[in-house]
């Protein structure tokens, strides 16, 4: 019989446990759940074949001098090819990947690569363009990615139950996280990642939350190339904002209130 999960809180408790309690060695609740999220993704096995491109960007660029009539000067060009990529032995902690274990980080399209760096208006961006050098499976975090997030009262059924992890897990993936170093928001999608990982998988899917396309983690870092590098610079940048969710009214000494 196909494993279960116990219950549609099993991602919070296993979210609890790996950033509150112990994050490198595992107890028995958390395992049995990655266990289960194996047992219940073959729907979510990808293979991306061998010469697909995709896009990785970088905030700001290299120099390089330029020479005419005898004068000379320095003009802004893309990164070198090496900067493109992180460096093997040093890497900034991400949604996928610990501090000092890097991945590549790319996109399915130019936009979203760039819109993934948060530009700022008048920014410099290199923008790669990478070819998969071999056949790849991938773990796909998208599929729930634009469903609503579910609450029940009691246990629903285990389809229910599955189906409602899976899209709180792909929340997860996608979601903005603020850097702070207080807070260890990225480990739950680390752990997870890192199962598949030494499942043998090469890497993760996931929804982008601010461009159109989908985000690729790729955890070996050869496995796709540079081809392509050019440098953009951001014309605008839009943000929309949503309703008020929660306010207040602070009234003065007066007894009236301020609005």
């Amino acid at each position: 019989m196909p494993k279960q999960f116990k219950s549609w809180r099993d991602f919070y408790a296993f979210s609890r446990s790996v950033r509150h309690s112990s994050r490198f060695v595992h107890d028995r609740k958390v395992m049995s759940f990655l266990n289960t999220l194996l047992e219940t993704s073959e729907e979510r096995h990808r293979l991306v074949s061998a010469g697909k491109y995709v896009w990785c960007a970088q905030l700001g660029c290299s120099s390089r001098e330029r020479e005419q009539d005898g004068a000379t000067w320095d003009e802004p060009a893309p990164y070198p090819a090496v900067r493109m990529k992180p460096l093997s032995h040093a890497a900034h902690e991400g949604r996928v990947n610990p501090k000092g274990i890097p991945c590549l980080y790319v996109a399915s399209n130019k936009e979203t690569a760039m819109s993934e760096v948060r530009p700022w208006v008048g920014g410099s961006i290199s923008v790669g363009q990478f070819r998969t050098m071999r056949e790849l499976r991938l773990i796909d975090f998208s599929v729930g990615h634009d469903s609503n997030f579910n609450f029940f009262f009691g246990e629903p059924s285990p389809e229910k139950r599955e189906k409602a992890i899976w899209a709180e897990i792909d929340r997860a993936f996608s979601a903005p996280v603020v850097s702070d170093p207080s807070t260890a928001e990225y480990v739950p999608t680390q752990v997870i990642s890192e199962f598949f990982r030494m499942r043998g998988f090469d890497g993760v899917v996931y929804k982008s939350q601010l461009g159109p396309g989908f985000n690729l983690a790729l955890f070996d870092l050869n496995a796709a190339n540079l081809t392509y590098c050019a440098l953009h610079t951001v014309r605008s940048v839009t943000f929309m904002f949503g309703d008020a969710e929660d306010a207040y009214h602070v009234k003065s000494d007066s007894g009236t209130d301020q609005s």
